[in-house]
């Protein structure tokens, strides 16, 4: 059984004060980590507070980003050893903006994912697509390929405990989601391709998400889609009321 992930991405907002409010606004008003898991990635300057303040331990604090060595003369980087000693669960990897503005390869989201898992942490890979190559019929192989990138060398137990999301860039901070049958083509697109990659049950277990524009008002008809196992959710995270929403879509 895949339990359903609700995951927000702060990207380069808030500070330190206004993220420890948050995550006091939200405890005890979201669901059971068994029924539904929680999770919100932001920038590493707050992770230790927002650790602290989590003292019902349901919401998961994850990182934005990390580099792919553990240590060294990398100014600027963050540590994904370091991130596994604060007790860091989730590191999203591969996010289009980071493709785009940091100019991340293939070959270097490759080496992060590996880097995320050698560290003991789970990663949360994001593959994109752009309206271009929609419109010129090449999504399926855009698709592919980045995951296929992403999962190279990566052994199956560790594949077995990935989350993907898919996100078309389109779709992200546009206000303009993706169809539901467009999100469940793409998440069924990867889920067939991990099938390919390693085996129909290991497809079958993993969590692909959908990313871009997501809102309380579109979540729960992406949620009723079979391959659509949660979201990850940009904006709509940054505010607490709009994220307990996202958290108890079952109820709206």
């Amino acid at each position: 059984m895949r339990i359903p992930l609700i995951a927000g991405n702060w990207k380069m907002n808030k500070t330190v004060t206004e993220a420890r409010s948050f995550v006091e606004a939200v405890q005890g008003k979201l669901p059971a980590a068994d029924v539904v898991e929680t999770a919100i990635a932001a920038p590493a300057l707050f992770l230790q507070t927002m650790l602290e303040a989590n003292t019902e331990d349901v919401l998961r604090i994850g990182a934005e980003a990390c580099y792919y060595e553990d240590d060294g003369a990398y100014t600027g980087e963050t540590s994904p050893r370091a991130l596994h000693e604060m007790g860091i669960p989730y590191t999203i990897v591969g996010h289009s903006e980071r493709r785009r503005y940091f100019n991340e390869t293939d070959d270097v989201i490759n080496r992060k994912v590996q880097a995320v898992f050698r560290n003991g942490m789970t990663p949360i890979v994001c593959c994109d697509e752009t309206m271009g190559r929609r419109e010129s019929g090449e999504k399926i192989h855009w698709v592919v390929n980045q995951v296929t990138a992403a999962l190279k060398g990566v052994s199956p137990e560790d594949a077995a405990k990935i989350v993907i999301a898919y996100e078309p860039s389109w779709a992200i901070g546009s206000g303009t989601s993706a169809s539901t049958d467009q999100a469940e083509e793409g998440c069924y697109l990867i889920r067939q391709t991990l099938a390919d990659i390693y085996s129909d049950d290991l497809a079958n277990g993993v969590r692909i998400l959908y990313g871009g524009s997501v809102k309380p008002d579109n979540i729960a008809g992406l949620m009723a889609k079979n391959n659509v196992d949660g979201v990850l959710a940009g904006g709509s995270s940054l505010d607490e009321t709009s994220f307990i929403q996202l958290a108890n879509y079952q109820n709206l």
